[in-house]
């Protein structure tokens, strides 16, 4: 379920409240989705998972099943929770695997380029801070998959 707004901890009580942002984590065959910015100005040309705001009242895996409809265009299977990164004050991703289950992805208003990255590879595109700082635990995921999944 999704947290609720909480004042920041320790000191940045009065000053705003976390929000939190879902990234998807999908695996195929042993590669992750990355998803190449578009907009806004100042993040077009960086990678990222894909993902967005959870909405008040949302769940969490809720909010991961319906930005990979709204930005990709798929269906997916939430696997559970990679790890949690800062964006900035008012704002943390949480960062969850999955699955395909229908559909392509596709490209978006959001991000203009989509690629399936090897674990080799992830460090050939330059991703957000905060989803660069859950790497490790997406090739920690990826090396434990079984092989009827990778």
């Amino acid at each position: 379920m999704s947290r609720p707004l909480v004042p920041q901890q320790p000191d940045g009580v009065g000053q705003g409240f976390v929000r939190t942002v879902v990234g998807a984590a999908i695996v195929r065959e042993r590669r992750v989705l990355a998803a190449r910015r578009r907009t806004p100005a100042n993040l077009a040309g960086l990678w990222e998972f894909p993902g967005g705001k959870v909405e008040p009242g949302e769940a969490e895996l809720a909010a991961v099943v319906r930005e990979c409809r709204e930005e990709l265009g798929v269906s997916v299977a939430v696997e559970g929770q990679l790890g949690r990164a800062p964006i900035g004050e008012n704002l943390e991703l949480v960062l969850y695997a999955a699955t395909l289950t229908k559909g392509q992805p596709t490209s978006s208003a959001t991000h203009d380029l989509l690629r399936w990255l090897a674990m080799d590879e992830l460090a050939t595109v330059q991703w957000l801070e905060p989803d660069n700082k859950l790497l490790n635990a997406v090739e920690q995921h990826v090396s434990r998959r079984s092989p009827r999944h990778r």
